[in-house]
């Protein structure tokens, strides 16, 4: 049999007997030998395996960058003048950095695994006409599905029978609450999300029971799209990293090119060997490769994770630390993100008016006083009639409320449960009305019917009742009064119907609630019963409220520079009550069938004016991502459903929630909240920010030092004299002086107006014009001191031993005094933290002038780097030296500031 083509069919659009004829089936589902054959065609209904690399072969690929071939060199070089320890150590840093890359590496394919994971292991199918259960991998198109309460759909399926069903679809089209299927053909440009006729793959049934016939399996279904675009969704390079490699190959042209110009200078101009010369070479780079900023970074960036963690945000790879601090849009989900993905009846409408539930949290528990509860009512009279309208609104409801991991949780229907929680709070006891007033009969809510009815007994204080609880349109069709407290009313169906258009404007859902009284005696509810004669008691508006905290998130974003875009699946009226809610502009609201209209020229022009995105798909979120990045904006992403993941992994920075996120989401992501707290972004990105500045501090003080230390050399060569500092020396200052104070700079805390500017360009180059006059200027300097205390001021008698080591401590001094130059970037250093900030950068000065002490007298280290004892006055010169440099250095950042309107290096 040929393979059947359910992949581009529009299966919504078609009624029954299309799909079925269309697939080669029928109602009674197929027959053993014709699935095999078609399992067979088609393959199991499991996401494909894609072809990966090897993991050796990920590894290795880790290594293919100019920047860790540099450092290659450096180790190299460091282990041909004999000191292995030393290489070990450099190669050691090159191995994080690829262990860093190869995790990485791996999100997609985790991400894949996930989503695996969450299609059902079995499916009930009817075949022969026979229910069976069988694996959901030996599911085919044109099997029939049969769905009841807690299944997860096990494949795409148009639906040939519904009765009450309600299937939870968040993690695939963003929409809260559970839709109420049917099987009534769709129009064809129908979005995702109100495709009521169809069930798709790893859904989750809530309510009722139907059956549908497969249309799509594994790779062809909506969740193997999803799949696919996870595979294919290109992860891009953090702004360090592209920094980065482009800082790796410019170091080494200059360094290549000192080393070629020195050996050429030595010996064709000097007359050196040039074995000499080669050795020299080998000493500038020693020199000149800062081999200790991959070590900074890593360790500056496991700072950041460490500080993240305390504020809820967990880091999945260090580099995404410092690229936070990069992002110019954050693009957000609104369920659970934004919102509390908690249903919650916010608004009340009564005979006496429009009540509000200011502050009314999802917590049943604590009664609220009346006077914090309800708004614009009449004392009494309002809170009674509340009470009466939320007491039957319980009683008509089949949802519980259960105590779950210190918080509560819905058994049932969001909607119903959000009442359920409301009654409490003025009051009520939903669990004692139940006891009081059974239950004699209950038609449940269909789709066909809109509402919900339930026959309650008689008690002391009334007779039996029925109670209907559903659509306002459908409910207020059946009712002619409205209650009150002194008597019923005849129906003011006008102001009941503004009341309820006002609602449905503000974002909420409306249900209507009626009663009616019936003799003692009934027993059962008939169809008559429920065409006419009802009171009305209200309207309920409910909706999924925004978290306050994220209001002032949105809000200190702006502040920050940082654009809020939220892009959801659900209705454009809900997304757009949401956002002005939180600070959005909700003037503009683009839904997916829009975007579909627009080419990518246009929508890179929608994504600048537009903030809110509603009933989109995952290729849809994905678009957008890749608009704005086409746009030139560093783009976060937040999500939790399997429906974020594509855009997850494109995004520049993937943010997922913990809570209630997919692991497919998490796996997807960069960083994972905690707390699934919008407002824990804001913290992430000022911990972004300050490592990104304390890691620029310490390439401000690390490549002049490595620049000084190179220019000796290259200054002796140049004077043909012999060599101030040696390059074991050199080695010593830079793994362990250099390093032990450039990591005080990963400690420095936030600057005090950080989240107050504008993200930094995305094009930023970490070398700027005042960087390289930093690096020339100082280490000039430096250069000049020290060939001062080794050629001038060295006693005629001293020895080269104590002119060396006079020489590589005052370059020592000169880097920790310089150190403190380099707390602020641009302003004076009294504008720096020294209180508790200040101890790191304090206590590495110290730490590094112990250990001169243990390189200048102890006979070991003596012996190891030829160096010999000082005495207090060759101290005090350094102290001098180095307060001196301090100075010149603050007077140059005076002089940036007074005459330089560019950007601090």
């Amino acid at each position: 049999m040929s393979k059947l083509s359910s992949g581009p069919q529009p299966w919504h659009a078609m009624d029954e007997a299309a799909v079925l004829n269309a697939l080669a089936t029928q109602a009674k589902g197929l027959g053993e030998e014709e699935a095999a054959r078609r399992l067979e065609s088609h393959g199991p209904n499991s996401l494909p395996e894609t072809r990966q690399r090897g993991v050796f072969q990920r590894f290795l690929d880790q290594f293919r960058n100019v920047l860790i071939y540099v450092l290659l060199v450096a180790a190299v070089v460091t282990g041909a003048i004999g000191h292995v320890t030393d290489a070990l150590v450099i190669l050691g840093v090159v191995l994080i950095n690829a262990v860093i890359g190869f995790v990485q590496e791996g999100r997609a394919e985790a991400a894949l695994d996930a989503i695996r994971e969450m299609l059902a292991p079995l499916a009930t199918v009817r075949r022969d006409g026979m229910r069976r259960e069988i694996p959901a991998r030996e599911l085919v198109p044109g099997d029939v599905v049969l769905l009841d309460p807690g299944d997860r759909v096990p494949a795409d399926l148009r639906l040939t029978g519904a009765r009450g069903l309600e299937i939870q679809e968040a993690a695939l089209t963003g929409e809260s609450l559970p839709v109420v299927k049917e099987t009534g053909p769709q129009a064809a440009e129908t979005p995702m999300a109100d495709r009521h006729d169809m069930a798709y793959s790893s859904t989750l049934v809530t309510r009722g029971a139907g059956e549908g016939v497969v249309v799509a399996t594994g790779a062809e279904s909506e969740m193997g799209r999803i799949g696919k675009m996870i595979a294919e969704a290109e992860t891009l390079e953090t702004p360090l990293m592209r920094r980065l490699r482009k800082f790796g190959g410019q170091l080494t042209i200059i360094i290549g090119a000192l080393a070629v110009a020195a050996v050429l200078f030595g010996t064709l101009v000097r007359g050196y060997a040039l074995q000499d010369m080669f050795l020299a070479a080998v000493a500038i780079a020693v020199a000149a490769i800062p081999e200790g900023l991959p070590a900074i970074m890593t360790i500056a960036l496991a700072i950041g994770v460490q500080r993240m963690a305390s504020r809820n945000a967990i880091i999945r790879y260090l580099p995404a630390v410092e690229a936070l601090g990069s992002v110019t849009v954050i693009c957000t989900d609104k369920t659970g993100t934004l919102t509390f993905n908690q249903m919650m009846v916010e608004r009340v409408v009564t005979p006496s008016g429009r009540h509000d539930f200011s502050g009314a949290g999802y917590e049943p528990e604590g009664r609220l006083t009346t006077d914090g509860l309800l708004n614009d009512g009449e004392g009494d009279l309002a809170e009674e009639e509340v009470r009466r309208l939320l007491a039957a609104g319980a009683l008509c409801s089949d949802a519980a409320l259960e105590k779950r991991d210190g918080g509560w949780a819905v058994q049932g229907d969001p909607l119903e449960g959000a009442i359920l929680a409301a009654a409490p709070k003025v009051g009520l006891d939903t669990g004692a009305l139940g006891l009081a007033r059974p239950r004699r009969d209950v038609v449940p809510f269909e789709s066909q019917r809109r509402l919900m009815a339930v026959l309650i007994a008689s008690d002391e204080a009334q007779g039996a009742e029925l109670i209907v609880k559903g659509a306002p349109e459908t409910v207020l069709a059946v009712c002619d009064r409205q209650a009150g407290v002194d008597g019923d009313r005849p129906l003011d169906r006008s102001r009941w119907e503004e009341a309820m258009h006002r609602l449905m404007k503000e974002g909420d859902r409306v249900i209507a609630v009626a009663r009616r009284e019936v003799a003692d005696g009934k027993a059962d509810i008939l169809d008559d019963d429920l065409k006419g004669g009802f009171v009305l008691l209200g309207l309920l508006g409910l909706s999924d409220p925004p978290r306050p905290e994220a209001v002032e998130a949105v809000a200190a974003c702006r502040r920050a520079g940082i654009d809020v875009k939220m892009i959801t699946g659900d209705h454009p009226a809900t997304a757009e009550a949401v956002a002005r809610r939180v600070g959005l502009s909700g003037d503009r609201v683009v839904t997916g069938t829009e975007i579909d209209g627009l080419d990518d020229e246009d929508l890179r022009a929608c994504v600048r004016e537009a903030d809110v995105f509603a009933r989109t798909t995952p290729e849809h979120k994905l678009r957008l991502v890749n608009a704005l990045q086409a746009r030139g904006e560093l783009v976060a992403m937040t999500g939790d459903g399997v429906n974020d993941a594509p855009a997850l992994t494109r995004a520049d920075i993937g943010i997922a929630m913990g809570a209630r996120g997919t692991e497919a989401a998490k796996d997807a992501s960069a960083m994972v909240l905690a707390d699934d707290n919008f407002a824990s972004i804001v913290s992430a990105v000022e911990e972004g920010r300050t490592v990104y500045e304390n890691l620029k501090k310490s390439i401000v003080f690390i490549l002049p030092t490595s620049g000084g230390e190179a220019m000796v050399l290259i200054g002796a060569i140049l004077a043909g004299t012999i060599l101030p500092v040696t390059a074991v020396q050199i080695l010593w200052v830079n793994m362990v002086t250099t390093v032990t104070l450039a990591l005080a700079l990963a400690f420095e805390p936030s600057g005090k107006d950080i989240m107050t500017q504008r993200p930094r360009p995305t094009g930023e180059a970490l070398i700027s014009g005042q960087l390289l006059w930093r690096t020339a200027f100082v280490s000039l300097l430096m250069m000049a001191g020290i060939f001062a205390v080794f050629f001038g001021l060295g006693e005629a008698s001293a020895s080269l031993a104590h002119r060396q080591t006079l020489a590589v401590n005052m370059l020592v001094a000169f880097e920790a005094f310089y150190l403190l130059n380099c707390r602020e970037l641009r302003l004076s250093l009294f504008h720096a933290h020294w209180g508790r900030g200040a101890r790191p950068v304090l206590l590495a000065i110290v730490s590094v002038f112990a250990l001169q002490a243990v390189f200048t007298y102890w006979p070991p280290a003596q012996a190891l780097f030829g160096t010999a004892p000082l005495a207090l006055s060759d101290w005090l010169l350094l102290g001098a030296a180095g307060l001196a440099l301090l100075v010149i250095v603050e007077a140059d950042k005076a002089v940036w500031r007074l005459f330089s309107r560019r950007r601090p290096v």
